[in-house]
């Protein structure tokens, strides 16, 4: 059975990883970065923005976004519980837990009061109106 790949033609490390994947067989230690990191999407009209992040596998109690000024953080920590058996051990694992985090910065301040954040089914969705007084103002020259 075949795979594909989305091909990036920027990422100018991947025919390198998997070389080095290939031939000394480590597949988390050159993935795990990848892994790791949280997956977004942001949006932007007048009067806010809607940031979207994929955070699977993470119950809402264990994610935090921070807001301050125009920079937004998430963080959350995956866990899975994971039975050890007396008779075997695992030939391949895929499966992580640990730390996620993301910060970025938005092009405008945003109203941590009026900032609302909904979680369903692995997807953390923020709308962030913009602080009215974080506008372009024009300066008088004396």
């Amino acid at each position: 059975m075949a795979n594909l790949t989305r091909f990036d033609p920027l990422n100018f490390d991947e025919p390198f990883e998997n070389l080095i994947r290939n031939a000394f067989w480590r597949p988390l230690a050159l993935e795990s970065s990848k892994r790791m990191q949280i997956k977004l999407d942001v949006e932007e009209d007048d009067k806010q923005f809607t940031v979207r992040a994929d955070i699977p596998g993470v119950s809402k109690e264990n994610i935090k976004v921070a807001l301050d000024g125009n920079q937004v953080s998430i963080s959350a920590h995956l866990s899975n519980t994971t039975e050890k058996k007396d008779n075997g051990n695992f030939v391949h694992r895929e499966r992580y837990e640990g730390d996620m985090y993301r910060s970025f910065s938005l092009s405008q301040a945003v109203d941590r009061d009026k900032a609302v954040a909904n979680y369903r089914d692995g997807v953390l969705e923020l709308v962030l109106p913009k602080r009215a007084d974080a506008g372009q103002r024009e300066l008088t020259i004396q």
